[in-house]
């Protein structure tokens, strides 16, 4: 009973409410815990196991929003949020059909989207301090799982918030990215995944089509490329504060090269996406390097010869 309790005392104005992770002294302050059966904490993990904004945090963090989250029963017809409202929950289905609508200047409700049996919403109010954006409405009986927004507000701005500290020594190691701006630089630290290989796991390999670039974070890399005899040919080693794959970015075509860890090797790895988003004031200083490879690659095969030729 104490999560209806919950739903049914909403607050008229949370907009002044703030959280500054630099304030955070304590590892994660006063944690919000809804007791759960063993199956409760089951099913609630399958249903945020493929939501994107949980995807950057760590086992402990996924641990809290677990704890966090509280359970709730709609009907059919039951509105869950209303465009205009304080945003107090965010919002995780487990099962049952939503719908998403928007009013038009006239006032008008416009059906925009309908959720079936998976997804999330509610998160841009809470997020960004914003009244509700949309209304959301159960067409069939459901189960959501919720998690009020001081709540949420802490997880998600201190994951945000330690991510940035983390690779912040690593962005400023990297030359190319120091012409950067600085919330270039704080997107960028954002956009970034964590990736650990072990000593002589290949990372990238010739040929394959590019999904991201890698920059660095401890260790060496190995790059090598295979001759048209099949002879493998290491052309260089990428030390910390260093990036590798970005040239079949640049040119939009397959790997030129394979890469290989060195011992053990920490990296960052930037998506395709976020790179053509967040990285086009470095795009020139990556084509001059394009040169550079080539170069190496005169002195390896005797004559001059395309990168992006070689697979």
């Amino acid at each position: 009973m104490l999560f209806r309790a919950r739903f049914a005392t909403r607050r008229k104005s949370v907009f002044a409410e703030t959280y500054n992770p630099e304030d955070d002294e304590e590892e994660d302050g006063v944690k919000m815990v809804h007791p759960k059966s063993d199956g409760q904490r089951q099913r609630l993990s399958e249903s945020v196991k493929n939501i994107l904004l949980f995807r950057a945090l760590d086992e402990e963090q996924m641990a809290d929003v677990l704890d966090a989250m509280f359970e709730k029963s709609v009907q059919p017809g039951e509105f869950i949020i209303r465009q205009g409202d304080d945003g107090d929950n965010f919002y995780v289905i487990e099962r049952g059909r939503f719908e998403v609508y928007v009013k038009d200047p006239n006032g008008e409700e416009n059906l925009i989207h309908t959720y079936d049996n998976r997804g999330a919403f509610g998160e841009l109010a809470l997020l960004y301090n914003m009244p509700r954006a949309a209304t959301v409405k159960a067409i069939t009986p459901g189960t959501l799982w919720a998690m009020d927004r001081q709540t949420f507000r802490r997880i998600l701005l201190k994951s945000a918030y330690k991510k940035r500290k983390m690779y912040e020594d690593l962005i400023n190691k990297v030359p190319m990215l120091k012409s950067l701006e600085p919330y270039e630089r704080m997107n960028l630290a954002d956009a970034l995944q964590p990736k650990q290989y072990s000593d002589g796991e290949q990372i990238i390999r010739q040929g394959d089509t590019a999904d991201g670039m890698y920059f660095v974070e401890d260790g060496v890399v190995r790059i090598t490329i295979t001759d048209e005899n099949g002879r493998e040919i290491e052309i260089n080693r990428v030390p910390a504060g260093g990036y590798l794959g970005e040239l079949a970015l640049v040119t939009h075509k397959p790997r030129a090269a394979s890469a290989y860890a060195v011992g053990d090797v920490k990296l960052a790895f930037l998506d395709v996406e976020a790179f053509e988003r967040l990285l086009g004031p470095c795009m020139e200083l990556m084509k001059r390097n394009i040169d550079d490879y080539e170069d190496q690659l005169v002195k390896i095969f005797g004559s001059k010869t395309n990168i992006s030729d070689i697979r």
